[in-house]
């Protein structure tokens, strides 16, 4: 008889990091199916640790996966802990962001070729009509959308009083979206109003707008009470053509949703930036492919964090502009993306039981090829 599959939830140790890959929720599906799972203490996850305990799942030290059985599943969502060099020996479940070319892709890669573990990426666990079974980008467009929102507010209403640029404030999670979206609601009619008779909603360029991502970011808008002719939706069709695109400067928040392939023209450049004809006063770069050396969004190179949301973008146009570029934004909801992650991945995490799921399953069997195809890669 084969042991029971091991999931072995590990701590979040990337700053304001609050979501979770796995929900107690889905913990107790996975228990009542005869897996095992060990969850690791976490003061910052936003489910708390009884909440785990509760359902069946014994807690350990945040860190200890390092010693956990060879055979368990090392489960997470962001990158490992920063500054660590040593081999990786276990199976490792979650975000790499090294599978396209990224800064430090091939030394992660060394890594766990050194101590013959394996990256089964989460980003490219899909389906067979090759779309993602569970992702965040719902959220990451419908957060992207609300700051963005808030930043041109808050722009709108510092020039009404007269005063200089500033950055966005530090962003902490949010209780539920109704919260989110009461803020961000309140600032934009306030800026609306601010403007007088000629005060207008913001126009919202959403470039993505038929993916989950864009989808969301969508949604975000229509909640906040932007008109829909003031929300511009684009996708493969409307970029066709190549850009730089004039009508991103000529928006007032732009929010970039594509999903990255290959290289392609830039969406916006210094020089349309400095435009004395600009308008846009926010960017939202939910896609964050800052160090993807085929990135459509030229104009910066560093990600932004929660405590640093944005960058002011240097332009001769007297207009101020910030962009944000956080590469976990959905945890800014944390409940509600990690609810919705965690059950579209549940049917793929059920894959795993049997003696051999990593050839059984199509999903596990293709992650792994793919890690595999990586490594020769790396070489």
């Amino acid at each position: 008889m084969s042991q029971p599959t091991h999931l072995w939830l590990r701590e979040e140790t990337k700053q304001a990091e609050h979501r979770a890959a796995l929900s107690p929720a889905v913990c107790k599906t996975l228990l009542d199916k005869g897996f095992k799972i060990t969850v690791e203490k976490s003061a910052q996850r936003i489910f708390d640790d009884e909440e785990y305990s509760a359902v069946g799942c014994p807690l350990v030290e945040g860190g200890s996966w390092k010693q956990a059985p060879k055979d368990a599943y090392i489960l997470g969502l962001k990158e490992l802990p920063e500054g660590e060099t040593g081999p990786l020996e276990h199976r490792h479940i979650f975000f790499a962001h090294c599978f396209k070319g990224q800064a430090g892709w091939k030394e992660l890669i060394g890594r766990f070729e050194a101590g013959k573990g394996k990256i089964l990426d989460l980003e490219f666990l899909n389906d067979e009509r090759g779309r993602r079974v569970a992702a965040f980008g719902y959220y990451a467009g419908f957060t992207g959308a609300a700051f963005g929102l808030d930043a041109w507010a808050r722009q709108v209403l510092r020039d009404q009083e007269g005063k200089g640029p500033t950055q966005y404030p530090a962003i902490r999670p949010f209780k539920n979206e109704e919260a989110l979206i009461a803020q961000v609601k309140e600032n934009v009619q306030k800026a609306i109003q601010a403007q007088g008779g000629s005060g207008t909603p913001p126009r919202i360029l959403v470039i993505g707008a038929l993916g989950r991502c864009g989808s969301g970011a969508v949604d975000c808008a229509r909640k906040v009470g932007i008109p829909d002719e003031q929300i511009v939706r684009w996708d493969m069709a409307e970029t066709s053509r190549g850009g730089p695109f004039v009508e991103i400067t000529e928006s007032d928040v732009f929010v970039n949703c594509i999903y990255l392939t290959s290289s392609i023209p830039p969406f916006v450049t210094q020089e349309l930036l400095d435009a004395p004809t600009r308008r846009i006063r926010s960017i939202v770069d939910v896609s964050c492919d800052t160090t993807n050396p085929h990135n459509p969004i030229p104009i910066y190179s560093v990600n932004t964090t929660f405590q640093s949301p944005t960058l002011l973008i240097p332009s001769s146009n007297p207009l101020s502009l910030e962009l944000m570029s956080i590469d976990h934004l959905p945890t800014a909801l944390p409940r509600e993306a990690s609810d919705a992650f965690c059950k579209d991945l549940l049917p793929t995490l059920l894959e795993l039981s049997g003696p051999s799921p990593l050839q059984d399953s199509r999903v596990w069997k293709e992650a792994l090829e793919l890690y595999e195809k990586k490594v020769q890669e790396a070489a």
